[in-house]
């Protein structure tokens, strides 16, 4: 032990270590542990560290942790190390990382409630833990409802499951889902619908025994017990439901945040309806009874909507509506007598006040008289030994009688509802055994404790106590299995805790004593407890601070009751008088039911109590009712007890199984862990003391095998012997030491707790030191080879290096020699450009400065002559500006002084005008104002004097000056005179001077410009010319992009439409295959009711046999399978019960039928003809139209000639696209063959041919566009040249050159004209074919549409009379073709008139045609009864070569033996009408394929069927042809019912089914099916009968029998598919066994496990040679395989998902080579195309996600793409599976799997977890004609078919 411990405690060794917080935390080990150590040095997650200090008594270490291998595990006892905190944190790994909700706990499961939907838990998952063992898949509640059903079945034992939990933890929730379960395994699901009433019934339970706590909204107030009954065939034929301790204190009481039951707050959330009116009801705040816990509100809920739930299920159970508003009446009267109210008298007695509404409303709601009602509720009777008398009671006695009586009367109510719902899941039919559901309530532990929850702790110590026993003796019966030295197991027993409740004294009789003493109370109760228990038992305690309370030591936790109130709830007592007051009751009869058992026990004798009037004081007792009811009333806690007893001996009698659901949080939040909470209710609920159990003695166990596959890499080559067992014994002995840590048993090995993470390390020790060696090895060897590339890399890089730098060198010296000789020459041009620049600059630069100089001169002289002049000018202008001054500012100062002048005058007019008195008055007190307003003014008068003087010295001085400017002004107007003749002469000089100066510098511009202008020329000439060599070579490179890119648009064009034609063509084929199938499943629903209506057939003859006395021979001659049957009297038979059972034979009329269809068929064709017609009317008005627009066209120039000539193109183009388009129409959807779509069909090579021709089409027409654009602009051109000659000849060298440029220019442009157009025409194909597309759709969409139509048609025939069935199908016919071609022709109103007058000319002929038809009809029908009796009436007379070929049938000579000559044989077989049962029954009911079948050709069944159909046929007789296919049809039908489990049977007749199918299309004369025949075949068609429509039957009868076949098929692979593709390790030693603990895979069939690879591939060649044998159709051998594949795939990729110990790396290795070895065996066989291995690709998917990186964003996105087979939810669910099984492999994270659910979000698929195994893919029967000659074929007499005769 030493040593294990110093090597398990060392450095880096994880342990767990108490928190505060999370319960446990873990941390790892920084030194290794020493034997004296006092503390450990621990680093926890987040680096801290910390020094441990261990306990110095005990030195007990802390808790090692699980390996991570075994971290996530399905059962807590496959862990290792079994304690606490190993628990706790695979819970929750498991919970919240990967979102499993269930795990194992040995035999118990452990559901987490996640407060989410999960899609867990629909019809494909039960389906999937349908008959699988319950360790072979994940944890589930299905597979503890498996186990139970299966070992119901499988041991003929009752069953139990016993699901508990706290409120609020999901019990019910699970309890529906096993029922659920068993509801749909049992296949009564759809007949019994006993899940359904069960379901209805938990609305109404919920209503009245749910109610909101603080810890759920809807909490079961009340335990339920249900037995689900089966029959001896294990289907569900009933239900019964037991319940216990309703929490009957809640009516009366709620504490905060509670509410009362459901039901009341419904009922007042419903007050307004009209139903409810007289129920006086308001809302639940105005009644004592539901406002107590100031809640009366459920977030989300709506309680009147519920209500409506609670009444349609009371309507479902069968409680009709007078009932319900009688309850509803009940209820309203437990809420109004809540709000009575009693108001004291005196201190010792009470009263209610008169008229109290609400006790009116009570009584007149039960129906009792107010008087009596008042009167009891405030006394009572006292009985002694003489007399009984009446005592008032105080207001408190009467307010709890009055509680009391509320009590009782919901109890009687919830008891009565119960019985109802029994009583509707009853059953007459005997029960054979049932299983038992308990949904009841978990250990409780409030701040307040009272008598409920004493009673819920005191069940779950009995269950508890029963799960120890259960859990001890599975322990020991595995023991003793296996052989191994049994050892007691310390356990802890709840029996002391149970005695101490309900042993003799204890408490519950304490408390029922009590109950009898005349004083008892609460606190002499509790007294009595503690006198005596407190010394006696150490379960009990007494509370230090409180002498009305006690402890009770509980196996979960200790829990403290308040004594308050429990005598009162125990007695549950009800004053007498108030219930014979109820019963007195004559309005209301349902109260009066509930108080019947009461009377019953109270009145046992029969006597009717009084009718409860008042009652005189004294009264005399009667005996006899006191004694009964003394003898039968018992207390609560009494009851509780014996029920509680009688529920343990129904669980003692059963096999239990248990189901602990867990609340993770308080605060409903989806996937969150409180560890807090999780440890208490594991506590609480037994799950770890079944861990320490299970610890205490070996929980480790394996198989020899499984240890030596795990732990081989532990032994040496020397160690391993023949005999595996002793190999592991001599492993084990060198590998641990102590011997007591593991015993070795029959089968397997045992270990202690911790062995097996001891093994895992030193496996893991092993493996790390192999992989370090094969590291080192692998290692050096790539280092040696990536050194050896290097040294031979780095060696021809010199050799190319030096020659590559020698090649430089030479090259270098090339260039420099060149180099120097182009310098040479180009340094002499360049300096001889430069002096010839230099001269001719220097030769400019001299003329233009000569002529410079002379321009300055003469604009010297010039400026001078101007200046002169303008001077002259300016001075005058200075003059007259002057005088204009002058005059201006005189005639301004004139205008001052007068306006000054006229200012003075207008002042003092004014001053006189105002006298001073009158300021006096008006300005008081401003006289000093005035006085310096007057010196002012003064002053201002003496400033105007002075400059008044100063202006008239002024006007002096002016006048004097302006004298003398007048004497000047004359002398110089003189002088102006000579100055203007002067300047006239002048003027005319300088006009002529500067007319010449224009002239001049004209001519001098002139040239200067032309010389400009030819410099210039040259330049550009010399730069246009060296551009457009440069555009040239721009253009052309651009002319070869363009073509390139002319080139893939065209490839573009024609992949784009070859992948839509593709796609176009898929969809069709699609919607083809979704069609079939839809058939083909209503195929099968048909052929499903057709064997219902057979069984009930039978079962009614059945009953009617027995019916009657007697036994009534049967002919030895009939056979079991009536081979006799003739099947005229069976159509009989089945009319005659259509007035007892449904009408199910739908071919009562089958000639009728096939009439109509061929009719309808007619029809069509000849819509089809008027569609053709109307398609050529259109294609002739298009000619007409292009020829007239062609002729128009001729009259206008080449370029409207190019574009008639194109239109003409493009229309030609359209006409033959939409011939072909035409072609391609017929081709997919007019053919017969039924893959005419399917690439290789001859639709699709017609597709593809006509692609090909139109882009060989579209390529000339490319070419012809170009050319005719290049002429167009060859010929624009030639004008422009024409043109460009008139221009003047000194430019002629420079114009040609300019021709040039425009020449390229104008071909530039023309090349971007012929890519628009090109363009253009691109674009017009696109919308033509877009246009097609969307055409080709609607039309399949109408085609849909009409067969719609067609099928509601034909629905609506058959319910008329057959008189009318053909007329009215004609009429509708001829209606919907007239509609249709109307709205074809409604698109041109030209040519409608026209067309209407055409279909109305068809119509008149259609009608024509059918009166004409049906008179030939009628007229032939005559004839045919004239020539019948005729024939009777000649028959006897006539001799033998009279005889006709039709009569050889009814000859009366017996044929003689004449030998024939076998050219004269015809392939026929001629038989007698009485000889056709025969014929039937030894060729198909009594053929066997095992025996003759085997030796005889390939469906020779079907060749001698077709050969006799041909006689009847070539004789023509209609009644023959059909009772021979009619009985040939359902004999096949009854050979498969009575054999449809063979699969050899079912393969037989199923290729003889289809090659008579082929025969009947071969020989039918259709030109279609006789291209592969020989012209001796097309002798053998069939004559006279058109037998199309009986071809579709039989057509449909292959399907039947395909179907079948696939089923017979799925459940022969069905129990090797898991074993041999999941399980078998078909490569050894890659697959690691992990541990596994008590749920391993136990397999209830023997051989399931010996199921490998080879034996699926064994039994697919059995199956493909069997078929082949039988000469099935290859193409149909293709589809049987596909459809297995897809099984195979589906039924392993189903238990993938939902096994976690499948989910691993090696696993997927595995599946992979597995899907290899299926692909080889395809190969094998040559049906590698067949589809099959398509249908394995999701598995292939999953597989490969196993194995791929799962890290990095780069992993996600290469899984994204790689699993486009697999759904979002698969490819999430095989993430979260995902568990390593060896340390080295990782686990995935959780971000990871939030990465790949991101870029998954936008997917559109199902949501849908499994796939659908049940999913059967359409059949198609393609045509395979028989090169076998019809007259060949002999006819073994081992057939006994000698009345044949061969014609």
């Amino acid at each position: 032990m030493n040593r294990e411990l110093e090597y398990m405690f060392v450095q880096s060794a994880r342990v767990w270590i108490p928190d505060a917080e999370e319960v446990w935390k873990s941390a790892e080990l920084t030194k290794d542990y020493k034997n004296d150590d006092a503390s450990l040095q621990l680093m926890l997650e987040d680096g801290t560290t910390i020094d441990h200090k261990l306990d110095p008594k005990t030195k007990n270490l802390p808790y090692l942790r699980n390996p991570d291998i075994l971290v996530g595990e399905n059962d807590l006892t496959a862990l290792s190390y079994l304690h606490e905190p190993a628990v706790l944190h695979n819970l929750k790994v498991r919970f919240i990382d990967s979102k499993l909700i269930y795990t194992y706990c040995g035999i118990v499961l452990v559901a987490i409630n996640p407060y989410e939907t999960l899609p867990i838990y629909g019809t494909d998952i039960i389906n999937a833990y349908s008959g699988q063992n319950m360790g072979d898949m994940d944890p589930h509640i299905f597979a503890v409802a498996e186990e139970a059903y299966k070992q119901m079945a499988r041991d003929e034992r009752n069953q139990s499951i016993i699901v508990s939990g706290e409120s609020g933890a999901g019990k019910t929730v699970s309890a529906k889902y096993a029922m659920r379960y068993f509801a749909t395994v049992s296949g009564s699901a759809s007949e019994a619908n006993v899940e359904e009433k069960v379901l209805a019934s938990n609305p109404i339970m919920e209503a009245i025994g749910n109610a909101k706590t603080t810890r759920n909204d809807n909490s079961s107030r009340f335990g339920k017990y249900i037995e689900i009954g089966f029959d001896n065939r294990y289907r569900i034929i009933g239900a019964n439901m037991r319940t216990y301790l309703l929490e009957k204190s809640r009516v009366v009481f709620q504490a905060d945040e509670e509410r009362n039951y459901h039901i009341f707050y419904q009922l007042c959330a419903s007050a307004n309806q009209p139903e409810f009116k007289n129920l006086r009801l308001s809302t639940a705040n105005d009644f004592l009874y539901t406002r107590q816990g100031r809640s009366p509100v459920i977030e989300g809920v709506d309680d009147a909507k519920e209500l409506r739930t609670t009444r349609h299920a009371f309507t479902l159970l069968g409680i009709n509506e007078s009932y319900q508003i009688g309850l509803f009446q009940v209820l309203a009267a437990i809420l109004h007598l809540g709000n009575v109210e009693i108001k004291d008298r005196d201190s010792d007695s009470s009263l209610i006040a008169p008229n109290n509404r609400h006790l009116t409303a009570f009584c007149e709601l039960v129906g009792v008289t107010y008087q009596d009602m008042s009167q009891w509720l405030c006394h009572r009777k006292l009985k002694t030994a003489t007399e009984t008398y009446i005592k008032p009671l105080p207001r408190l006695q009467a307010t709890n009688a009055r509680d009391a009586l509320s009590k009782h009367i919901y109890a009687k109510l919830f008891n009565w509802i119960v019985e109802h719902v029994n009583k509707a899941l009853v059953t007459n039919i005997k029960q054979h055994s049932f299983i038992g559901v308990l949904d009841i309530y978990g250990f409780e532990t409030f701040e307040i404790n009272s008598f409920e929850q004493f009673c819920i702790n005191y069940a779950n110590e009995k269950l508890q106590q029963q799960f120890n026993m259960h859990v001890f003796k599975l322990e020991q019966e595995e023991y003793m299995k296996e052989q191994i030295p049994w050892t007691l197991i310390d356990f802890y027993d709840n029996q002391p805790c149970i005695n101490l409740i309900e042993a003799k004294m204890g408490i519950l009789d304490l408390l029922d004593e009590e109950c009898k003493m005349p004083k008892g109370s609460d606190d002499s109760w509790a007294q009595k407890l503690y006198n005596t228990h407190l010394k006696t038992c150490s379960l009990f305690e007494k509370p230090r601070m409180s002498n009305r309370a006690f402890i009770i030591q509980h196996f979960a936790d200790k829990v403290e009751y308040q004594c308050e109130g429990f005598l009162e709830k125990n007695k549950d007592t009800v004053n007498e008088e108030q219930i014979h007051v109820l019963k007195a009751s004559k309005k209301f009869n349902l109260l009066v039911e509930l108080f019947q058992d009461e009377e019953k026990a109270t009145t046992p004798t029969g006597q009717v109590p009084g009718t409860g009037g008042r009652t005189r004081l004294s009264i005399k007792p009667d005996k006899g009712r006191d004694t009964s009811s003394k003898e039968h009333k018992k207390t609560v806690g009494c009851q509780f007890r014996n029920s509680l007893q009688m529920l343990m001996e129904t669980l003692n009698a059963t096999t239990p199984h248990y189901v602990r659901c867990i609340k993770p949080n308080d605060f409903k939040l989806a996937f969150s862990f409180d560890p807090k909470r999780a440890v208490q209710q594991l506590r609480a609920c037994g799950v770890l003391e079944t861990i320490r159990i299970s610890a205490a003695g070996f929980p480790s166990r394996w198989t020899y095998q499984e240890f030596f596959s795990r732990y081989r890499v532990l032994m040496k080559q020397k160690d391993v012997l023949p005999d595996k067992k002793l190999t592991c014994k001599n492993v084990l002995e060198k590998l641990v030491q102590d011997q007591d840590k593991y015993q070795f048993g029959k089968t397997k090995i045992f270990f202690r707790a911790g062995q097996v993470a001891y093994l895992e390390k030193l496996r893991a020790d092993k493996l790390r030191a192999a992989c370090i060696r094969i590291q080192k090895t692998i290692r050096c060897w790539l280092a040696r080879k990536k050194y050896l590339r290097q040294r031979s890399a780095a060696i021809t890089i010199q050799r190319f290096t030096r020659g590559y730098q020698a090649r430089c060198l030479a090259k270098f010296m090339r260039r420099t020699q060149a180099a120097t000789i182009i310098q040479k020459y180009q340094r002499m041009c360049v300096e001889r450009k430069r002096f010839r620049q230099k001269q001719a600059a220097a030769l400019a630069m001299q003329t233009i400065l000569r002529a410079y100089m002379a321009r300055q001169k003469y604009q010297a002289l010039l400026r001078e002559h101007k200046a002169v002049i303008i001077q002259k000018h300016v001075r005058g202008w200075l003059a007259r500006c002057w005088y204009k001054h002058c005059l201006e500012a005189i005639v301004y100062l004139q205008c001052c002084i007068r306006r000054m002048r006229a200012k003075r005058e207008l002042k003092k007019l004014k001053i006189e005008a105002r006298s001073v008195e009158h300021f006096k008055k008006l300005n008081k007190g401003m006289e000093n104002k005035i006085m310096q307003l007057q010196r002012k003014i003064d002053e201002q008068n003496k400033d105007n004097r002075v400059i008044s003087e100063r202006l008239v010295s002024l006007e002096s001085s002016y006048a004097s000056e302006s004298e003398r400017m007048r004497g000047e002004l004359g002398r110089l107007r003189g002088v102006e005179e000579d100055a203007k003749n002067k300047a006239n002469q002048v003027s005319s000089l300088l006009e002529e001077l500067e007319k010449l100066r224009k002239e001049l510098s004209v001519t001098q511009q002139e040239k200067k410009t032309i010389e400009d202008w030819a410099q210039k020329y040259r330049d550009e000439m010399e730069k246009m010319v060296s551009e457009l060599k440069d555009q040239n070579g721009l253009l052309k490179k651009e002319k070869d992009d363009l073509n390139r890119m002319i080139q893939e648009q065209s490839q573009q064009m024609t992949e784009k439409m070859t992948r839509a034609i593709a796609q176009e063509t898929q969809q069709l084929e699609t919607d083809l295959n979704e069609e079939r199938s839809r058939y083909q499943n209503l195929l099968t629903e048909h052929l499903r009711l057709e064997e219902k209506y057979d069984d009930l057939k039978e079962e009614l003859a059945q009953s009617k046999n027995v019916s009657k006395p007697g036994h009534r021979r049967t002919d030895s001659t009939h056979s079991s399978n009536e081979s006799e049957y003739t099947y005229n009297s069976e159509y009989a038979e089945l009319e005659d019960g259509s007035r007892v059972g449904e009408d199910v034979t739908r071919g009562m009329d089958t000639s009728l039928t096939l009439k109509l269809q061929k009719r309808v068929t007619e029809l069509e064709q000849e819509k089809q003809s008027l569609r053709n017609e109307l398609e050529n009317k259109e294609e002739q008005f298009q000619r007409a139209r292009a020829r007239d627009d062609a002729q128009f066209r001729k009259a206008r120039g080449a370029e409207l000639e190019y574009e008639s000539l194109k239109r003409q193109e493009l229309e030609s183009e359209n006409k033959k696209l939409r011939h072909d388009l035409a072609e391609m129409r017929q081709s997919l959807l007019g053919g017969t063959a039924a893959s005419a779509g399917a690439p290789g069909s001859p639709a699709y090579k017609v597709l593809l041919d006509q692609l090909n021709a139109s882009c060989e089409e579209l390529e000339v027409r490319k070419e012809e566009v170009l050319i005719l654009r290049s002429q167009l602009v060859s010929q624009k051109e030639a004008m422009h040249h024409k043109e460009t000659m008139t221009e003047p000849s000194v430019f002629a060298q420079d114009v040609n050159k300019l021709k040039d440029a425009d020449e390229l220019k104008q071909a530039y442009v023309g090349l971007k004209d012929t890519n628009r157009l090109l363009e253009q025409q691109l674009q017009t194909q696109r919308r033509t074919h877009d246009s097609e597309v969307e055409s080709l759709r609607g039309e399949l969409q109408n085609v849909k549409e009409e067969n719609n139509r067609q099928q509601q048609l034909l629905a609506q025939n058959l319910q008329l009379p057959p008189e009318a069935r053909i007329e009215a199908s004609l009429q509708h016919e001829i209606t919907r073709l007239t509609n249709e071609n109307l709205e074809l022709l409604a698109d041109d109103p030209t040519a409608s008139r026209e067309a209407r007058v055409i279909i109305l000319r068809r119509m008149v002929d259609l009608m024509e045609q059918l009166e004409k038809q049906d008179r030939t009809i009628r007229k032939l029908k005559k004839q045919l009864k004239v020539y019948s009796k005729r024939i009777g009436e000649m028959g006897a007379g006539h001799t033998e070569g009279q005889t006709s070929p039709g009569q050889m049938v009814e000859e009366p000579i017996h044929p003689v033996n004449i030998p024939r000559r076998e050219k004269d044989f015809q392939g026929m077989l001629e038989y007698k009408k009485e000889d056709e049962m025969k014929l039937v029954k030894n060729l198909i009911l009594e053929l066997k394929p095992r025996g003759v079948a085997v030796n005889l050709i390939p469906g020779l069944p079907a060749y001698i069927l077709f050969m006799c159909l041909r006689h009847s046929d070539y004789v023509n007789d209609d009644q023959k042809v059909r009772t021979l296919l009619t009985s040939t049809i359902n004999s096949i039908k009854k050979i498969l019912k009575k054999r449809g489990d063979d699969f050899e049977t079912v393969s037989f007749w199923l290729a003889n089914t289809c090659r008579f199918l082929h025969c009947l299309k071969q020989y039918s004369g259709d030109e279609v099916f006789m291209k592969h025949n020989t012209s001796r075949q097309n002798e053998h068609c069939l004559s006279n009968f058109d037998l199309a429509e009986y071809r579709q039957v039989i057509s449909d009868l292959a399907i039947q029998i395909y179907q079948q076949l696939v089923k017979c098929m799925e459940n022969i692979l069905q129990p090797m598919i898991v074993s041999g593709m999941l399980e078998h390790e078909t490569i050894q030693g890659v697959s690691g066994v992990k541990p596994t603990g008590l749920r391993k895979r136990t397999s209830s069939i023997a051989d399931e496990g010996t199921y490998t690879l080879d034996s699926i591939l064994r039994q697919l060649s059995a199956f493909h040679s069997t078929m082949c044998q039988h000469g099935t159709d290859p193409e149909l051998i293709k589809q049987v395989v596909k459809q297995l594949f897809y099984i195979i795939g589906a039924v392993t990729l189903n238990n993938l998902l939902l096994r976690k110990d499948m989910c691993s790396w090696s696993k997927g290795m595995q599946i992979r080579y597995n899907v290899s070895q299926l692909e080889e065996w395809l190969r094998d066989k040559g049906l590698m195309n067949c589809g099959a291995k398509e249908t394995l690709e999701p598995l292939i998917q999953a597989a490969q996600l196993l194995q791929v990186k799962k890290k990095t964003d780069e992993d996600a996105e290469a899984i994204c793409s790689m699993c486009h087979a697999l759904t979002t939810a698969q490819i999430v669910k095989v993430l979260n599976l995902y568990t390593p099984v060896n340390e080295f492999e990782e686990r995935v994270s959780v971000s990871f799997i939030r990465t790949i659910q991101t870029r998954l979000r936008d997917r559109c698929e199902s949501p849908q977890l499994l796939m659908d195994t049940k999913m059967i893919y359409p059949v198609t029967f393609p045509f395979n004609p028989s090169s076998l000659a019809l007259e060949t074929i002999q006819i073994p007499t081992s057939l006994n078919l000698s009345f044949l005769t061969r014609v």
